[in-house]
């Protein structure tokens, strides 16, 4: 069977040492069976562990080789799209618990970190970076809509203030979070695999699951196994393929590209970002940058409708960190590479139950960090008996794209060009 090894990347680089896990051979029973040893599918059998289920986990390649492997190691609250938008679209009670839970990812990432005892360089702090007035009204917009909702470690920034947090000439101001941050995202993936293990849990590695058997008594197939459960997580996101084609309907995987630099060393990279906080600026087709714990500066940036690898990720990323930072201009690049999130039309998470015992989490649209944490924990909740708060999620209505799979590429990319305008005209 082939061994699907993580991509290179400076996080498949520096990641801590696991033992290796078996390719499910034979077949199995447990509780619950999870598609996907992402951060949806390993928070979810975290919690249903903690909660007495058996969890049996089956990954297609290695822990966290998705989007959870790969993404810029942001912890940024809300959703894609925020709770102004839910507002205007759901009835209060079901605003009111979507809005409440816009924070609890995060909160989730830091009590499985001191929980477990996961070394993941994790950070307190992340800034929204305003390129213009607008984009500045937004973001005071944000913070009393935040606010509204109890969340209060929020500080607006001005133009000398956000000096202080960034050296970059772009900015007229910003808002800063300091329950945002941000975090080694494999070293996380692997901490919260480990956890699971130590549980009880069962995790299989290169064992794709090929077929779901549905009905009262479902089966997942792998190439050289299969697991009976009572109850089935599909939570492959932007990697699941077609094994659930309800769910590839409604949702379009795209690639987002990463860069990260040489060493840095401590003087440059404190003068980049003395309070070592992440940022992402506040465009529609946004740019986001932090630096590692070794002091490099990872940079992302730029999205590829239908999720193709592009020829030269440096030279779409570069020019971008250049702008932001003229000063790397002598700076190399040692690693550059690109992963795929899982976009809704709405640009809300898709979540649901497909008859009794099919549950599934997917299109974080580039807000997965903390999402996919809550994530697990409502579908533990619901598999509890306690669905109030999945049904919130389940109730926000699931849009096929235009045209459907033909279409939803180009469809996306011309929202896309029209967004960019946007941003380039400071519209």
């Amino acid at each position: 069977m082939a061994n699907t090894p993580y991509p290179q990347s400076y996080y498949a680089a520096s990641a801590n040492a696991v033992p290796p896990r078996p390719v499910l051979q034979g077949e199995v029973e447990t509780d619950v069976c999870v598609i996907g040893a992402g951060y949806t599918g390993l928070s979810s059998a975290l919690f249903l562990l903690e909660n007495g289920f058996r969890v049996t986990v089956l990954e297609a390649a290695k822990v966290g080789f998705g989007a959870s492997g790969r993404n810029g190691g942001q912890i940024v609250n809300s959703y894609s799209r925020d709770i102004d938008v839910i507002e205007r679209s759901v009835g209060p009670q079901q605003a009111q618990l979507l809005g409440h839970m816009a924070f609890e990812g995060g909160r989730i990432i830091r009590e499985r970190v001191a929980k477990y005892q996961i070394q993941c360089d994790l950070k307190d702090g992340g800034v929204f970076a305003a390129l213009n007035s607008k984009h500045m009204g937004h973001l005071e917009s944000q913070k009393r809509l935040w606010e509204r909702y109890g969340h209060t470690q929020l500080e607006l920034l001005d133009e000398h203030r956000i000096r202080e947090v960034v050296a970059c000439e772009n900015y007229v101001g910003g808002l800063l979070d300091m329950s945002g941050g941000h975090i080694h995202p494999l070293n996380l993936a692997l901490g919260e695999a480990a956890a699971v293990e130590s549980l009880g849990g069962s995790i299989y590695e290169q064992s794709a699951a090929v077929r779901i058997e549905r009905g009262a008594n479902p089966v997942v197939h792998t190439a050289q196994g299969k697991v009976r459960a009572k109850f089935i997580i599909v939570a492959g996101n932007a990697y699941l393929g077609n094994l659930v084609p309800e769910l590839a309907a409604k949702s379009m995987p795209c690639g987002t590209q990463v860069i990260t630099t040489a060493l840095l060393g401590d003087e440059l990279a404190s003068t980049l970002l003395p309070q070592d906080f992440c940022v992402e600026d506040c465009n529609y087709l946004l740019d986001y940058y932090r630096l590692t714990s070794d002091k490099r500066l990872i940079f992302g940036g730029g999205v590829v409708y239908g999720a193709r690898d592009p020829a030269n990720i440096e030279a779409i990323i570069r020019p971008k960190m250049l702008k932001a930072f003229p000063q790397l201009k002598d700076v190399k690049i040692d690693y550059a590479w690109t992963g795929n999130f899982l976009l809704t039309l709405s640009r809300l998470p898709q979540v649901g139950r497909i008859g009794d015992n099919l549950y599934y989490s997917q299109g974080c649209s580039g807000h997965g960090v903390t999402y996919t944490h809550l994530a697990g924990k409502v579908l533990a909740e619901a598999l509890r008996g306690q669905a109030e708060r999945f049904d919130a999620f389940a109730d926000l209505p699931h849009y096929p794209f235009p045209g459907g799979q033909l279409l939803r590429t180009p469809f996306a990319a011309l929202g896309a060009w029209y967004y960019g305008l946007r941003d380039k005209l400071g519209f």
